[in-house]
């Protein structure tokens, strides 16, 4: 039988929804529609400039994969609850839908980055109360949206208060053998082709960083060399390996220590370097 879809993803019917909220905007950045998948626990009710998590996904994905897939909102719901994670609008948002994957980079008619950067939060702060242009804005992404994470806290450094990544691309050009309709007008900038020239060419201290990947993970390699490449250039940042591959279950365990990295960023209580 022939496929009329190379991809598909499909949402886990066995995860709740419950308190997930979904949004279509039009954006600027993107020159078209763009969706996000919020949650908002109830405790984040009457908090001043709460703190924005976004979760970037990997290629072939959308707004609802972080949710509808890794449990991110359960996740983050049990370690609020627990006091590991402070309360926080968390924003799961599509790329943009350019093809197979944006790169979350700025492209020939659309800017991927600036839809994360600037338009994000200002849309959190439209529809989440206690969202102000001061709360804290943490990213973190799985594959191609740790690349993106990754390249972002390089690049806005004062923007960012942390970043992390899991199973990132490290390179653009990795994602040659997953993106059908190929880079012709993606940024060439070194740092939108590469999370070290990013990192490395920052104009301002960087902000907390995670790093880790499955050791299974065909990018495992790539992960260890950007880890030694970043002791070398004296970066701070938590790298970690655990038994997993390049797949949702081990995404959604690995999602609560960086949330609990979040949390402890946004809560001081140890050296996160």
């Amino acid at each position: 039988m022939n496929r009329l879809f190379c991809t598909v993803e499909l949402s886990d019917p066995a995860i709740t929804a419950d308190r997930l909220a979904f949004a279509t905007v039009k954006s600027r950045a993107l020159r078209r529609r763009a969706d996000v998948t919020l949650y908002v626990p109830p405790s984040a009710r009457g908090v001043t400039d709460l703190p924005i998590a976004v979760l970037l996904h990997g290629v072939y994905g959308s707004h609802w994969a972080w949710a509808l897939k890794g449990r991110a909102h359960l996740t983050a719901a049990r370690l609020i609850d627990a006091g590991a994670l402070p309360p926080i609008a968390l924003l799961m948002p599509s790329d943009g839908l350019w093809g197979d994957g944006s790169g979350y980079v700025a492209h020939g008619d659309h800017d991927a980055e600036r839809w994360i950067i600037d338009e994000l939060p200002a849309l959190a702060c439209e529809l989440v109360d206690g969202c102000t242009r001061r709360s804290p804005l943490l990213v973190a992404g799985l594959s191609m949206g740790g690349f993106g994470a990754l390249r972002l806290a390089g690049k806005y450094p004062r923007r960012i208060a942390a970043a992390a990544a899991l199973s990132a691309v490290t390179e653009v050009a990795q994602l040659d053998a997953l993106v059908e309709e190929g880079r012709h007008d993606w940024s060439k900038a070194p740092a939108d082709c590469s999370v070290l020239s990013a990192l490395t060419g920052s104009d301002a201290p960087l902000p907390p960083l995670r790093i880790d990947c499955g050791l299974d993970d065909p990018y495992i390699e790539a992960n260890r060399a950007l880890h030694r490449e970043l002791q070398r250039a004296g970066i701070a940042h938590q790298y970690a390996e655990a038994p997993g591959d390049h797949d949702w279950p081990y995404w959604s365990a690995t999602l609560e220590h960086t949330l609990r990295f979040f949390g402890q960023v946004l809560h001081p209580t140890e050296d996160l370097a």
